[in-house]
């Protein structure tokens, strides 16, 4: 592959919405390999088998149902696939790949992000190179991480109607089909970067239909979420459904709204579902009990966006996450105020800095947490904690640093969103009542965590964080975090990062 793959369709997004030389680069390559050497995060090896004849994961705090049983629930949970980050663009080693030597450093792409730094702060969790067919492997590889975190599909982001992003649009859907026939890929226009007419939307959707992979409702309809979709008004949607028709595809639409209020009653005639892209940050949930409410009394079923954070270096801007706050507040809400479909936004945008997908700096410790509360979405009870566990969020700097050497434009706090802060938080999965002993950098800290899932925060500090959980008789959990939280940085980058006491 050469150095220029498909990029990201320029956005043209408001604040509150979605999206969005040598010697350095080289050092950045070795530094990356030792990392990776050093995380201790094992890779997947291409395993197929379905999750009933493996068993139960050993990495979570519980026991994961089957895929049978979550799939036997009217709830679904999908994640929104990005198609310009798959897990490799080059099937090249990870200390010289183009992740590497292109979106990490900002010297990369002969210095096209050297204003902000680079124009990655993550990437996905390494995968070795292979033979073959190695894009179609690769993303098959990611549809069995996704289904055995309980996942139901991806709503997969349709940036483009030709070239290198939408033909992995098609390499999904076949990835999905050889992997699991039950893995549902829902069809998802994007309407800030799709500039068409109906006829030629409808006509591409009727193709990408064609696959047994396209989700469908049980009454055969052809599910279609255009993101942002007051983009365009429900009489051109109409015309989309209508040629859609014409190819024999009925359509249930499910728009994505930037501003679901003022477009809902509009487009209710049209839909089928409504859903909201929603915000990253802990403290403005407070909308969406009325948005689900709305949805349900114009008769639409509500598919809530469950996210972890947002920090995006070429924008300029990042929210305020709260470590996982932002994470547990959005499935509390969407199990509490009754959502019917959950969109964990995004899988693996990292260009926003929004990823589930299991990353170099946060191994799977965002999907683990979520497959928790996917269980009590799907089942309606809480799964029972079996394995004493710790889960550790923290920056590895400080969100009031002064400038960084490498970066001449940082980011900046969204207007409204919560106070930037300084914490460390430690996500206890306890069997019993134990105490924990964390040292964050050289500060020591103690308290007595209870039964049960528990949050606690720390100030953060210099260096790294270890924490071990004792309980009456013998240490039950323990992690040290792998990256040291420093003072002088080069680069901003103010996305959390995590770690597992089971990973």
């Amino acid at each position: 592959m050469t150095d220029h793959p498909a990029r990201p369709a320029r956005r043209h997004r408001r604040p509150s919405s979605r999206r969005r030389r040598g010697a350095l680069g080289a050092l950045i390559g070795l530094l990356l390999i030792g990392v990776i050497a050093g995380t201790g995060l094992a890779l997947d090896r291409g395993d197929t088998a379905p999750r009933a004849d493996r068993g139960h994961t050993t990495a979570l705090p519980f026991d994961l149902p089957t895929a049978d049983v979550l799939r036997h629930s009217h709830h679904l949970v999908f994640a929104h696939y990005f198609p310009p980050y798959p897990l490799s663009l080059d099937n090249q080693p990870a200390g010289h790949d183009y992740y590497t030597r292109n979106y990490l450093t900002p010297q990369g792409e002969q210095g096209r992000h050297a204003a902000y730094g680079g124009l990655l702060r993550d990437r996905p969790l390494p995968v070795p190179p292979s033979g073959g067919d190695w894009q179609l492997a690769n993303l098959e590889r990611e549809v069995r991480t996704a289904r055995d975190a309980g996942l139901d599909g991806f709503t997969v982001d349709i940036l483009s109607l030709t070239g290198p992003n939408r033909e992995r649009v098609d390499l999904l859907l076949r990835a999905a089909q050889r992997v699991d026939p039950g893995f549902r890929i829902v069809l998802m226009p994007d309407m800030t970067s799709l500039h068409t007419d109906p006829a030629t939307l409808a006509d591409q959707l009727a193709l990408l239909a064609a696959s047994p992979s396209a989700y469908r409702l049980a009454d055969g309809r052809l599910v279609v979420s255009p993101f942002k979709a007051e983009a365009q008004d429900p009489a051109w949607w109409s015309r989309v459904v209508e040629r859609l028709r014409e190819h024999g595809v009925g359509t249930a639409l499910v728009p994505v709204f930037l501003d679901f209020r003022a477009n809902a009653e509009r487009f209710a005639p049209i839909s089928h579902a409504f859903s909201s892209w929603g915000n990253r940050s802990y403290t403005r949930q407070d909308n969406v009990p009325g948005d689900i409410r709305l949805a349900h009394s114009l008769g639409k079923k509500w598919m809530q966006a469950v996210s972890v954070q947002d920090a995006r270096p070429n924008q300029g801007v990042y929210d305020e996450a709260g470590n996982t706050a932002t994470l547990r507040s959005t499935w509390n809400h969407a199990i509490s105020d009754g959502a019917d479909w959950v969109q964990l936004t995004t899988w693996n945008d990292y260009s926003e800095g929004s990823q589930f997908a299991p990353s170099l700096h946060n191994g799977h410790t965002y999907l683990d947490i979520s497959s928790y509360y996917l269980t009590r979405f799907k089942t309606g009870v809480w799964p029972r904690i079996v394995r004493d566990t710790v889960y550790v969020t923290s920056r590895v700097q400080f969100t009031d640093a002064g400038g960084a050497a490498l970066q001449p434009r940082l980011m900046r706090p969204r207007p409204g969103t919560a106070p930037p802060r300084d914490q460390v938080e430690l996500l206890t999965f306890l069997t019993a009542p134990a105490t924990v002993s964390a040292r964050v950098g050289t500060v020591p800290h103690t308290y007595r965590a209870p039964v049960g899932a528990y949050a606690q925060d720390l100030p953060l500090s210099p260096g790294r964080t270890e924490v071990v959980v004792r309980g009456a008789d013998d240490t039950v959990a323990a992690v040290t975090t792998r990256y040291p939280v420093r003072r002088t940085v080069t680069v901003q980058d103010l996305q959390y990062y995590a770690a597992s006491s089971r990973r």
